[in-house]
């Protein structure tokens, strides 16, 4: 369990932000901001104020990773890329996530190591981390100013032969009691959204279209509600081109392997992060090394998936 609670012993009367720095070595506002979270615990309830005295018996919880041996694509002195699989998340959602790709980061670069980007948790490919804070900064400033450009490859639902661009504006959805989208296109509130899109092989046994995504912009689930706007949604996407059922069941962890091939048309999201371009010192161009047209074992025959167009 990436997220350990342990029992410490207090001898003298210590400011608890003090405390955690001497024993996490953490600075002091990584250790102001352990304990704004809660990790203190004193007689089984948590602590928030970093300047309380504090002594006697403590518990703390804190992050101590179990990584599964996955191997930096590349790395050098400041940043690193992994190969996310699918299913796995960035960062853990709880403190009862079991493992996340947070696991691999800091068991290879230590405590200030981060990712600096988040992947959906179905989605594979590359995953850019910091290996220190100042690294840290200068990426996710980049990517803000969005100066590191990033590329997909998926597998859509059906035949798209020319290359096209999609450039609806995306709202984030504020009621899932009609749709469990979560995010839709929205003409009046949407926030600016461009897409490129370059079909690359169509399978016609599969009906399904290979196709090489360039998000300009880095909004939520643009590439899966922007293929699914013109129609030909990512097959194995549980959220966009399924029923209200279908997708209630999926995010309730009642539906089956089964349902889920039919339903959705594939047993994992088919979308992938395929390649990162970004400066750091020097101009760096990486790509996966993934096979991911193999990934099309995953889709399911098109006449017996249930796929929504609409």
């Amino acid at each position: 369990m990436p997220f350990v609670k342990e029992k410490f012993t207090i001898d003298e009367p210590t400011k608890a932000f003090v405390y955690v720095m001497r024993t996490l070595g953490y600075t002091q506002g990584e250790a102001q901001r352990h304990i704004s979270k809660g990790r203190i615990l004193i007689n089984g309830e948590s602590m928030y104020r970093p300047g309380n005295i504090i002594q006697g018996e403590i518990e703390m919880v804190f992050f101590r990773p179990e990584p599964r041996g996955e191997i930096p694509l590349f790395h050098n002195r400041d940043f690193m890329v992994f190969e996310k699989p699918s299913g796995v998340l960035v960062h853990p959602n709880t403190m009862s996530t079991p493992y996340s790709m947070l696991d691999e980061i800091r068991a290879h670069a230590g405590d200030d190591a981060n990712a600096v980007h988040r992947i959906d948790m179905e989605t594979s490919g590359l995953l850019l981390a910091s290996k220190h804070k100042e690294a840290e900064t200068f990426l996710k400033g980049s990517f803000e100013n969005k100066t590191i450009k990033k590329s997909y490859l998926a597998w859509a639902d059906g035949k798209l032969t020319e290359p096209f661009s999609v450039t609806e504006p995306i709202l984030v959805n504020g009621n899932y009691d009609v749709t469990k989208h979560k995010v839709f296109v929205d003409q009046i509130h949407g926030k600016p959204s461009h897409t490129d899109f370059v079909p690359l092989k169509y399978d016609e046994k599969l009906d399904a279209t290979l196709i090489a995504c360039y998000p300009h912009t880095g909004r939520t689930h643009q590439i899966r509600i922007h293929l699914f706007h013109v129609k030909h949604p990512i097959l194995g996407d549980p959220i966009y081109g399924a029923t209200f059922e279908a997708t209630s069941n999926y995010l309730d962890f009642i539906q089956t392997p089964e349902e889920r091939l039919v339903e959705h048309g594939a047993s994992r999201l088919l979308l992938h992060a395929q390649s990162l371009s970004l400066e750091y010192g020097a101009r760096f161009y990486i790509e996966s090394k993934v096979d991911f047209e193999a990934m099309k074992k995953y889709i399911h025959p098109k006449e017996e998936r249930r796929f929504n167009r609409e």
